[in-house]
């Protein structure tokens, strides 16, 4: 089954649970090209989506439960729409973001019957790559198909954030699950997270392509750190505000504003708040470098960026670093950083297409003899979000 077409291998397993006629939904992940962390401060993110996703069957039933099926762990879960309490089990966290979506779903007015799913697909877990938001954002596409709820895709991203926030522990911001939803094939998405507009800015490194190297560290900190981290800038948001009474995040701080009175605040909310500033400033130089189509320019804020997280915000670890550090004495390489919550997980990179065998060969060697551990490489390509898939 490991070299069988995920929509396949999905079909056959939804096929053993069910007779009916499933709708097929295509979720991907997302990796974030630069402004990490900052979707929660209110701030500006330069995602997109990528060809690595899950793959939903999922039909109504007329059983009393729900029959979800995670084909990747060989896991189910069962529960009903009627009560979608979350699970006090940590190994099936993952059925806690789909009993959230329904909750959720149930909270906003939208009511469904039970129903019978199996997902499956090839966003490697742990990675950065935001695995959750295509499970939490994917089933709420396809419910909402599925019922007829009509629910506008923004509203989509919210009830998939707050299964997350609510069901799965982790206080994250909007990004991964627009990224998800509103992919556009070549193109990423500038999001103004505080406003929610959002505009599609065409990727045009030509002759380059995005490639993932991905640490096998497992991200064990991730989520605990992750909240940490949410909860240090709600702190340096009330220290600010004492002396900044009309501000509503660290999006409306500069960093002159920030160090008049950074004397006020532990060294370490300082740089945290120094990384928050400076990362929303190099969003918009990104974009324009973009738009301009200077590829080395957009790598330049890249690797700012990534030391931003590895000094300032601290969420980085020695192995993102190295793989990072190894792509600054190269100059088939535009740009690299780690991206997603951090503490391991991916670099992305932009690489000459030309290159591809070589710095992957090259990267797998470097990390071998440094850390004794298999990288593994992964080409993405930039494509659309959340779709149907014709059956």
């Amino acid at each position: 089954m490991k070299n069988m077409p995920i929509k396949t291998s999905v079909l056959q397993k939804f096929e053993a649970l069910s007779d009916r006629q499933p709708l097929l939904v295509n979720a991907p992940g997302r990796v974030n090209m630069i402004g990490e962390h900052t979707d929660y401060n209110a701030g500006l993110v330069l995602p997109v989506a990528v060809n690595r996703s899950l793959i939903f069957a999922i039909a109504e039933n007329n059983e009393e439960v729900c029959r979800v099926y995670a084909q990747d762990l060989a896991d189910e879960v069962e529960f009903s729409v009627e009560n979608p309490e979350p699970l006090n089990k940590q190994y099936k966290q993952w059925a806690n973001y789909v009993i959230g979506v329904v909750g959720e779903l149930r909270k906003a007015g939208y009511f469904a019957t039970n129903f019978d799913c199996v997902f499956g697909g090839n966003i490697p877990i742990g990675a950065g790559l935001s695995s959750s938001a295509a499970l939490t954002a994917g089933l709420a596409f396809a419910l909402n198909e599925l019922y007829g709820f009509e629910i506008p895709k923004m509203e989509l991203a919210k009830i998939a954030q707050k299964a997350e926030n609510n069901f799965g522990g982790v206080d994250c911001g909007i990004m991964d699950f627009v990224a998800s939803l509103f992919g556009k094939e070549g193109h990423a998405i500038r999001l103004d997270c505080r406003s929610l507009e959002h505009r599609y800015i065409k990727l045009r490194p030509e002759g380059y392509q995005l490639v993932l190297c991905d640490t096998q560290i497992k991200r064990s900190l991730a989520k605990s750190e992750y909240n940490a981290r949410r909860n240090e800038c709600k702190r340096v948001l009330s220290e600010y505000k004492r002396f900044y009474p009309d501000i509503q995040s660290l999006r409306d701080l500069t960093i002159n504003m920030a160090y008049d009175y950074k004397n006020q605040l532990p060294d370490t909310l300082y740089q945290r708040c120094r990384y928050i500033i400076k990362e929303n400033v190099r969003v918009e130089h990104a974009c324009e470098d973009l738009i301009n189509g200077d590829v080395y320019a957009f790598g330049a804020q890249m690797y700012l960026s990534h030391e931003g997280l590895q000094y300032d915000y601290e969420v980085s670890c020695r192995e993102l670093n190295f793989l990072v550090e190894q792509t600054k004495r190269d100059e088939n390489v535009a740009g690299a950083r780690m991206t997603g919550a951090g503490f391991g997980g991916c670099t992305v990179n932009v690489v000459r297409d030309d290159y591809l065998d070589t710095f992957t060969e090259n990267m797998k060697q470097a990390y071998r003899k440094k850390f004794s551990r298999e990288l593994r490489v992964y080409p993405v390509k930039v494509t659309n979000g959340i779709s149907i898939i014709d059956n």
